[in-house]
């Protein structure tokens, strides 16, 4: 029989922590297969991503992108996740699109930051007061709760927003003063040029970039990633494809072995000192998607 699992019921029981563990458990199996598929008519967007990972099934998560909804009061984006088994190919389960999205996009930096960022860190810096600022500051006060936090965003309107809705942020009234401040700075905005300077970054930080997804866009300078230690989720989906590290590279101020490693190399996915500065660049992919679903199906029948 097949599942249907909305946002409000399937959210209940799930866990920033236990989402980590998921994400290592789902890279300790056999690399996924990865595709993507889009469509288009006018400004409107049809994208399937799929992922296939032997031992634990098929993932097909369809998205909607259609602009012109929002002047109508209507969700810009729809879409689902179509869960298979890998047994026999059945589906399994049908998941809200965005709740997959949610937890699968802040628990891949979560995952990053458990391993990457001093323990001791209790400034937070979160840059974007979106709907991804307000997960994040959701994910990372499960890892990091003596952590204060502190919201950067271009229009004081958006900050002031997000702090209404979680009265214990601060609202930080320059970036730079706030990057240097920050334990963790996790960044996730729309832009496609270097808002975060490597001149203002400090030693022992770690630097958790989410927003950049298209080849025309960065959140971080090409000094930030030279005084940095980078990591990827996924080297396939992040190297050649995304203007954070495509750019650069592309311009030679680095090489693609300056990425240290991704979650397939868990071995090497770590801090070395205390001193050193850490950057993570979240993709995100369909694998994740595909190990997201997963976990939140196995609490589903959990409970």
């Amino acid at each position: 029989m097949t599942v249907m699992i909305p946002f409000d019921e399937g959210e209940r029981g799930l866990d920033w922590l236990a989402m980590t563990d998921a994400l290592v458990a789902g890279h300790l199996l056999p690399k996924a297969e990865v595709e993507d598929v889009f469509l288009y008519r006018g400004n409107n967007t049809l994208l399937n991503r799929s992922a296939w990972i032997k031992c634990m099934g098929i993932a097909v998560k369809c998205a909607t992108v259609f602009p012109e909804n929002k002047a109508q009061g209507k969700p810009m984006i729809g879409g689902a996740v179509n869960l298979f088994s890998d047994e026999d190919g059945a589906l399994v389960a049908i998941l809200d699109f965005h709740l997959v999205t949610k937890w699968k996009t802040a628990g891949d930096s979560l995952l990053a930051a458990r391993r990457l960022a001093r323990p001791d860190s209790r400034n937070i810096l979160i840059v974007g007061a979106g709907t991804v600022g307000a997960t994040l500051y959701e994910a990372y006060s499960a890892a990091f709760p003596d952590a204060k936090f502190t919201v950067w965003n271009r229009s004081p309107a958006g900050a002031e927003a997000f702090q209404k809705a979680m009265p214990d942020v601060a609202i930080a009234p320059d970036l730079e003063t706030a990057v240097r401040a920050a334990d963790i700075v996790t960044s996730a905005t729309m832009s496609t040029e270097p808002l975060i300077k490597g001149a203002w970054l400090q030693a022992g930080q770690h630097v958790d970039l989410i927003g950049a997804y298209r080849p025309d866009m960065r959140e971080v300078d090409d000094e930030a990633l030279l005084r940095s230690r980078v990591f990827v989720d996924n080297m396939h989906t992040t190297v050649g494809h995304i203007g954070e590290l495509k750019i650069p590279i592309a311009a030679g101020v680095i090489d693609a072995g300056h990425v240290v490693a991704d979650y397939y190399q868990l071995d090497a996915f770590g801090r070395k000192s205390d001193d050193e500065i850490t950057l993570f660049k979240n993709g995100g992919g369909a694998h994740l998607d595909l190990m997201t679903s997963r976990y939140i199906l196995d609490v589903w029948n959990a409970k």
